[in-house]
């Protein structure tokens, strides 16, 4: 198992900074963001995929620094019921695949989206109760007239692209937001869509994530490494559907923490080594969304504590048996 980066924190520096960066802390492979919420500030994918000498160029960045690339992000909502969001989202999402083939990179990252509802408009729904009657109504049209169809034509996609892996993040605001719901899509749609499992977004939900990697375990494409803590209080008195802007911490039920300072040394061991019973030995991606640090020193603490958490050498001879 490796240690990551997605380099989206450090949107401000030229793609040679955050590299040598990268060098610098002991980094050898990062997510790259390539449009959509992320943005493409370290990908100018328009010019990769019309210009084979600039995709040797910026390859080469990378391969000059012994730095690897373990999939391409390009969250965004490819179902939205406004026409020009959901093509353009759409757009950034099929290139990004093709981008993969041409670099040899297994995973592209992104969400499933959320669809609108039946009666039209231009805003997303997002259905968490089955009542009253046309919220379950809404919910089976999302699934079975946008959902299921698009993601049955971008799974085939996937395959014809050197059967590049789709790793849907579960976030709320989503259709697939856990791992009953990213079971159903990949049921439906096929075995290219899969996770990338990020434990932050289950946290607050109250999803245990150990658990839900035990679930998910033939379908963990990637993986971040990013906390939550729960505030306890705030919860209590208000639930976990806080919709305060995230700099309110001090009065949200819940806000993005640095790894470490949501969850202790000993859940992030044991995060870790499910992940390597259920055979998942890839990158863990480091993912810096939290208000109270800046980036840099963020990403920096995340680095510090889990460098001596993950496991880096294949299981040895169980010579006691």
């Amino acid at each position: 198992m490796k240690l990551g980066v997605l380099t989206v924190l450090m949107g401000d520096k030229s793609l040679p900074e955050v590299l040598e960066y990268m060098k610098r802390v002991g980094i050898d492979t990062v997510e790259i963001g390539t449009g959509n919420y992320p943005g493409n500030a370290h990908c100018p994918l328009e010019q990769l995929l019309d210009d084979p000498e600039a995709r040797a160029r910026w390859k080469a960045m990378f391969e000059d620094r012994g730095i690897t690339i373990s999939a391409l992000s390009c969250h965004g909502n490819p179902v939205h019921p406004n026409e020009a969001i959901a093509t353009a989202h759409h757009d950034v999402f099929r290139k990004t695949m093709d981008l993969a083939r041409y670099l040899d990179i297994e995973t592209v990252i992104g969400f499933s989206g959320c669809p609108g509802g039946p009666g039209g408009g231009t805003d997303p729904i997002w259905v968490t109760a089955p009542w009253p009657n046309e919220m379950a109504a809404t919910l089976d049209w999302q699934w079975e007239k946008v959902l299921i169809p698009y993601w049955l034509k971008q799974a085939a996609y996937a395959r014809e692209c050197a059967n590049v892996n789709i790793a849907l993040e579960m976030h709320p605001n989503f259709a697939v937001h856990n791992p009953a719901t990213l079971t159903r899509l990949r049921n439906r749609a096929g075995v290219n869509i899969g996770a990338n499992f990020d434990p932050s977004h289950l946290f607050w939900q109250g999803i245990d994530p150990i658990e839900a990697l035990k679930v998910l375990s033939t379908c963990i494409y990637h993986v971040h490494a990013k906390d939550c803590k729960v505030d306890g209080r705030n919860t209590a008195l208000n639930g976990v559907l806080d919709t305060q802007p995230y700099t309110c911490e001090a009065t949200r039920s819940w806000i993005f923490r640095t790894v470490g300072y949501g969850h202790g040394a000993e859940w992030w061991r044991d995060f870790v080594s499910t992940l390597r019973l259920i055979g998942y030995d890839g990158v863990l991606s480091i993912e810096h969304e939290d208000s109270l640090m800046t980036p840099q020193e963020g990403l920096e603490k995340a680095i510090d504590f889990l460098r001596p958490i993950v496991i880096n050498q294949p299981a040895g001879t169980a010579y006691w048996a």
